[in-house]
């Protein structure tokens, strides 16, 4: 006979290599063929709703290490409440509208200007569509669930009808207005931007210091005192139509290098430092506020450039006298408004400069930079030039610099409404909670909102004009245009005229000929994904306003998350979230951002096709993703090592459970050995902080404790023995049992605390399971905590033998390096303890030199007692010695009674008696 057939050894068909890039493929189409989406719908319909609202990425080529480390967090959450007593549909979405579709069909050779508006609208929607369904399928592959048969798409025609209600509801409030004003202008992109489309980077620009002679001194100043202004921007020279200082600081007249200066007494040292006055005499000082309508002359034209009085002037760097135009910057407009000055603007769509700057009309306004120093120059009101480097804004599309400039747009007033704002933020659940400040801080700095963008592809602002000129935006208007829109979509506001846009016989005082036009701009992309809590929340029956969540990057506190919070209070004047959570950016192993041109660009694709979506799941479970995460080969390498020791666990549980009927060989709780008691005992508490954790939204907790629990608390404890007995005992023994009910139950509990994190195994896993009815373990709730009889005194007992064991086991390692013993099965094992010890050694009716994995075991007295050659540890004194006997040929046990048997001389009786009861007859 040959005695290692007689073993109950693991049987699986569960591969022991994940395979993922081939069997995930696999997965994805079954999940598809079963439609899991509806069918976790239908087991959860009635439950509690729980909405997981979708950010629209913008569809625009391959999805990047952000957009899959955004909708694996999501679908986390969302899979984690479908198991844990939520309803919890989850609809994607996509942003549509925008430059980056005009420019890709640009680069496509598309020529936009042989073609009406309505014919190139039609090519963008085309390649947004094309954009989508790629997308989506990089999504799906990535094991995201979702109702990917029905997303929500910006510039579907439902969408752009609850868009245009949000507009004509925000209209009739008050907070729409049309204002010339200075706001950010992309000269690159011809068009107005937001904030949120601003970011930062460095760029050279020259600096220099300009006198403005007093003409008009008011009596305060002698005509002919220069005022020292200080500008990095030379090209808006030519829009200069005052000048402003602070009421309250203290400006001083110098007498230097035969000419005098007027600057604020607080940079009176800089200043003459830069300039290089050596001998210079402070002949006046004046309050600021005295200066107020004093009048300079422009340097380059014979106008006025007025002196003016503005909190905005600071000391932190320049003269304290700020070259003011009003038609190129923010603060400059507000106060040439209150001092009833033009908005000048000498700069058309493309940044060149008009006739309004003779001498400089035709030139780029960074090229004019140059040509207006050297007129300054010639004239003699320039002090000084030079270049420094700075952080200056730049369009976040084209990344080229943008500019401040007057034109006539379309603004929704922050300022009507930004208590209910403020208050809104103050209502929401932030995590992490540093977002509510940040936002809140944004909210209450933040100017007016200019909403309108004069490009074409985009939802049409919805305003009529009379032959008067005078703005249309009424309720009949709005309901008219929001109907067409759901009827035809957008495109038919370049499609029809004005008249054939209004509700039949429209009348209007200002147009007495029946006559009206209609505005060309379309809306801010911000409006548009703004309007989501309508035009999704609101217009679909299956989902709510407010969503539960919304969850995005780091960069949305400036973008969805704002525009969303100021079109759902404008509107409903609550926020369209109860709660927000946002994650930081996927940087490159070094903490760099990723670059094509730096060649550390970390590609989804790439890793799913060498080392499957889970291993990218599981990577995202292990950041900390509320702050940046870094990615590289490396680090998915230790990643993809934690996913092998679990997928191992697995196996193991699965194919030591090849003989086990759940309904005829589960052993209740109270039958089991206390060591078993114990590990479900610790089960329990797993599934206890796995579960908080999924509610607090701490994957990477997750992460850690699933994989403590599998190397740890089972690999190299209970699995480690339970071998002895899975194996070699016979196959109904009540110890084998027990411990297969032990498996089976952290089996289950294991396959579905993974399943939100670990899709694709945990299905996998879940075929293999005896008695599981369910088709997939997405159709099952997540395990339930219990608190189990005893379970504190069996934790408190177990967990001082365990600190025992972990002694025993550096024990036994120090003997095998000593050459003492070879495996921990050839060693007996000597122990000195305390009478607790001792005890505690006693209480426990398990097989101790089975727990302890060795041959023999003996209490050989007290700690106090052992030799000096003893290794003394914290919880006992251990000698390990070689035992004696024969090695059993079956169980590898050292044994003295090895050979007694004379049927079976090459086993332990323990062996010998397992193989003549069950296999003889064999």
């Amino acid at each position: 006979m040959e005695y290692k057939d007689t073993l109950l050894m693991p049987k699986t068909e569960f591969p022991m290599r994940g395979n993922l890039p081939k069997r995930e493929p696999g997965m994805q189409q079954k999940w598809n063929e079963m439609d899991i989406y509806k069918k976790v719908q239908e087991r959860t319909k009635g439950r509690p709703l729980f909405i997981l609202h979708d950010g629209p990425p913008f569809a625009n080529g391959n999805i990047h290490m952000g957009h899959a480390l955004n909708k694996i967090l999501k679908d986390f959450i969302v899979r984690y409440k479908s198991m844990s007593g939520y309803h919890a549909p989850y609809v994607p979405g996509w942003d549509t509208h925008g430059l980056p579709i005009e420019q890709a069909l640009t680069n496509k050779g598309i020529k936009r200007k042989e073609m009406t508006t309505a014919e190139f609208r039609k090519l963008c929607e085309e390649y947004a569509y094309e954009q989508i369904e790629n997308q989506i399928e990089q999504f799906k592959s990535l094991g995201v669930r979702g109702d990917w048969d029905h997303p929500y798409i910006t510039l579907k025609p439902e969408y752009e009808a609850q868009q245009i209600k949000v507009f004509g509801e925000m209209a009739k409030k008050g907070y729409i207005y049309k204002g010339k004003k200075p706001v950010y202008w992309s000269p690159s992109s011809e068009s107005a931007l937001a904030e949120a489309e601003i970011e930062y980077q460095d760029k050279r620009s020259p600096s220099i210091y300009v006198a403005f002679s007093v003409k008009d001194g008011k009596g305060v100043l002698e005509e002919g005192v220069n005022i020292v202004i200080w500008t990095t921007t030379p090209w808006t020279i030519p829009a200069n139509l005052g000048i402003s200082v602070h009421p309250q600081l203290t400006y001083v007249v110098v007498e230097a290098a035969g000419n005098k200066y007027l600057v604020a007494e607080a940079l009176l040292e800089e200043v003459a430092s830069k300039l290089g006055w050596e001998d210079y005499q402070v002949s006046q000082k004046i309050k600021g506020e005295k200066l107020e309508y004093i009048v300079a002359e422009h340097p380059l034209y014979s106008r006025d450039s007025l002196v003016m009085l503005g909190e905005h002037v600071t000391t932190d760097s320049g003269t304290g006298c700020v070259h003011t135009a009003p038609g190129h910057g923010e603060d400059d407009f507000l106060v040439g408004k209150k001092y009833g000055l033009d908005v000048l603007c000498p700069v058309d769509d493309r940044g060149v400069m008009t006739e309004e700057a003779p001498g400089f009309e035709g030139l780029f306004y960074d090229k004019a930079n140059k040509p207006i120093t050297e007129k300054l120059e010639e004239v003699g009101a320039l002090l000084k030039l030079e270049f420094f480097t700075h952080s200056y804004p730049h369009d976040w599309r084209t990344k080229k610099p943008v500019i401040f400039r007057a034109t006539a747009q379309w603004f929704a007033s922050i300022d009507k409404f930004r208590d209910e704002l403020l208050h809104a933020v103050k209502e929401t659940k932030w995590v992490p909670a540093w977002g509510e400040s940040r936002l809140f801080n944004m909210v209450r700095d933040r100017g007016d909102w200019c909403i309108s963008r004069q490009r074409a592809w985009g939802v049409p602002i919805p305003v009529f004009y009379a032959e008067n000129g005078e703005a249309i935006v009424t309720d009949e208007t709005i309901a008219r245009v929001s109907e067409l829109f759901r009827e035809h979509g957008s495109n038919i506001w370049f499609q029809k005229d004005a008249k054939e846009l209004l509700p039949e016989g429209f009348t209007h005082p200002g147009s007495p000929n029946g006559e009206f036009t209609k505005e060309t701009d379309i809306m801010d992309v911000w409006f548009d994904s703004g309007s989501s809590h309508q035009a999704v929340l609101e217009e679909r029956g299956d989902l709510q306003r407010p969503a539960d969540l919304y969850l995005e990057g780091s960069d949305q506190y400036r973008g969805w998350f704002n525009s969303s919070l100021t079109t759902a209070v404008a509107v409903t004047g609550k926020a369209p979230y109860k709660g927000v959570l946002s994650h930081g950016f996927a940087l490159d192993g070094e903490g760099r951002k990723m670059s094509k041109s730096v060649g550390n660009v970390v590609v989804p694709a790439k890793v799913m096709k060498q080392l499957g979506a889970d291993i990218l799941r599981l990577w995202v479970a292990s950041v900390d993703f509320q702050a940046d995460v870094r990615v590289s080969d490396a680090i998915l390498k230790q990643v993809a090592e934690v996913y092998r020791k679990i997928r191992n666990t697995f196996r193991f549980l699965l194919g030591n459970l090849a003989d086990f009927d759940p309904k005829q060989h589960q052993v209740a709780y109270e039958d089991l050995r206390e060591v078993d008691q114990f590990m479900l005992v610790k089960l329990n508490e797993l599934i206890k902080d796995v579960r908080q954790h999924y509610e607090h939204y701490e994957f990477a907790a997750i992460y850690h404790a699933v994989n403590y629990f599998c190397t740890v608390e089972l690999s190299a404890f209970y699995l480690d023995f339970a071998k002895d007995i899975l194996y070699i005992e016979s196959a109904d023994h009540p110890d084998r049992r027990a411990i297969q009910s032990v498996l089976y139950e952290t089996l289950l509990s294991l396959t579905k605390l993974l399943s939100p994190i670990l899709s694709h195994t945990a299905d996998e896993v879940w075929e293999y399971i005896p008695g599981a009815e369910e088709e997939s373990v997405q159709l099952t709730d997540m395990p339930e905590y219990q608190q189990l009889d005893g379970a504190d005194q069996l934790k408190d007992k177990w967990t001082r033998f365990m600190d025992l064991r972990a002694d025993i086991l550096k024990a036994l390692e120090e003997a095998r390096h000593a050459k003492v013993i070879g495996k921990s099965l050839t060693a007996k094992v000597v122990l000195y303890v305390n009478e607790e010890t001792k005890a505690l050694l006693e209480s426990i009716q398990e097989d101790l030199k089975q727990l302890f994995i060795v041959s023999a075991l003996e209490l050989a007295g007290s700690a106090d007692e052992a030799p000096d050659t003893t290794l003394k540890l914290e919880h006992a004194a251990i000698v390990v010695e070689k035992a004696e006997g024969e090695t059993c040929e079956r169980c590898w046990v050292v044994s003295p009674k090895v050979g007694q048997n004379e049927q079976h001389p090459t086993l332990c009786p323990r062996c010998a008696d397992v193989v003549e009861k069950h296999y003889s007859q064999a």
